[in-house]
């Protein structure tokens, strides 16, 4: 038996991780778990899977959780999450499918000792990518990619060698504008934008698609992940959502991994690795049926978002921390109705390029200065230095 602790259990891929926990009751056992703000679907978590420890966002929540249920230990807020992540328990398998650079540092605590990472959680290689790689190999972790597009190319080059891979092409639906043209983005409201064509998923990763915030990142986490260079890491507009990677060799071959659009798969393929087994949870993919793959360039004159994430890991150290940082601040903006569309990818290029954090780069490189960046440069978004 394997002892899940979850964190981020009422979010997308944490309800879909625990569909699979329930399939796959005899091996997987959810002993810890974290939440956010919504306090229904934890309690309805915690009476199906009764688990020994629940860490959640507000202190309020906490209290209400405490008279409730009595023979749970609770906790909250940052302090919750490394407490969550580093519960003590046998075989424990922590899963991060945290939103935002909340999920570095619980990240951090439990590789620090000696745990396995599996990772939904994209701002922790985004922002600590240099940092957690080198604290994997320290304590000799694996981190485990949840990501349909990394689990894809894991499964692609899982028994080949790195010397023969030409590159990676990770495809991108395009979101929910990829038929808009850039005169047509101006005026795009928020629920325009959470209107994704192909995938069921939280509000912010939803924004990140249709600004390609989200496959600017996915570089960055290739990158991390594989061990690949940069220029070696390419995205692909490919409208169908069907091939969810590709991986091409030095002697013309590409291989790509086909599956219908749904997390669930991903997920257990991390869980189970290197196992293909069957679930009740995914739906095959009616390959029959398909009339047609579509592929086209990526434009960057659209799609500035993408070009900014390569920028900001080539001046390296803080720069994706202030990359995602702004980005995180601009699409609550957004989200709250305070900002346009087009102001995200603004003002992400004006933290960019601003002299005010550029004292940052000459200090020393580690957790506390992550997180002291991450604080400043979002205070300053949302305090309205940018807009």
């Amino acid at each position: 038996m394997k002892n899940v602790i979850l964190l981020g259990a009422t979010g997308s891929i944490g309800t879909q991780t625990l569909d699979l926990l329930k399939e796959f009751n005899k091996e997987y056992k959810l002993v810890a778990f974290s939440f956010g703000k919504n306090i229904e679907k934890a309690k309805q978590i915690i009476n199906e899977f009764k688990p020994a420890l629940v860490s959640c966002e507000l202190k309020e929540d906490l209290e209400n959780l405490k008279k409730e249920f009595k023979d749970i230990e609770f906790c909250y807020g940052r302090n919750g999450l490394i407490k969550v992540a580093t519960y003590e328990t046998q075989n424990p398998i922590v899963i991060n499918s945290l939103v935002g650079s909340c999920g570095l540092e619980p990240t951090i605590k439990a590789m620090e000792i000696n745990r396995d990472i599996y990772l939904a959680n994209k701002e922790t290689l985004v922002v600590g990518g240099k940092l957690v790689k080198e604290i994997a190999k320290e304590k000799n972790v694996k981190i485990i990619p949840i990501d349909s597009e990394h689990s894809a190319i894991k499964q692609l080059i899982d028994g080949h060698n790195k010397k023969d891979i030409k590159r990676l092409i990770i495809t991108a639906s395009g979101g929910a504008f990829r038929d808009k043209t850039r005169l047509e983005l101006v005026n795009v409201t928020k629920d325009d934008a959470l209107k994704h064509p192909n995938w069921q998923m939280g509000e912010k990763i939803t924004i990140d698609c249709a600004t390609m915030m989200n496959k600017g990142f996915e570089l960055l986490e290739a990158h991390y992940l594989f061990d690949i260079e940069m220029d070696k890491i390419v995205p692909l507009q490919h409208k169908e959502s069907i091939i969810h990677s590709m991986v091409e060799f030095n002697d013309g071959s590409i291989f790509a991994q086909m599956a219908s659009s749904d997390m669930h798969l991903p997920i257990k393929y991390a869980l189970m690795h290197p196992k293909h087994t069957k679930s009740s949870n995914i739906k095959p993919l009616d390959i029959e049926n398909i009339s047609s793959l579509s592929f086209q360039k990526i434009d960057y004159e659209k799609y500035p978002m993408i070009t900014y994430a390569a920028y900001a890991l080539e001046k390296g150290d803080i720069y994706p921390t202030i990359l995602n940082a702004s980005n995180e601040a601009c699409v609550r903006l957004f989200l709250d109705g305070k900002i346009k569309f087009l102001d995200i990818e603004r003002i992400v290029k004006e933290c960019l390029d601003s002299k005010d954090y550029e004292k940052y780069s000459f200090e020393e490189f580690n957790l506390d200065l992550i997180l002291k960046v991450d604080r400043t440069v979002k205070d300053d978004v949302l305090n309205g230095k940018y807009w």
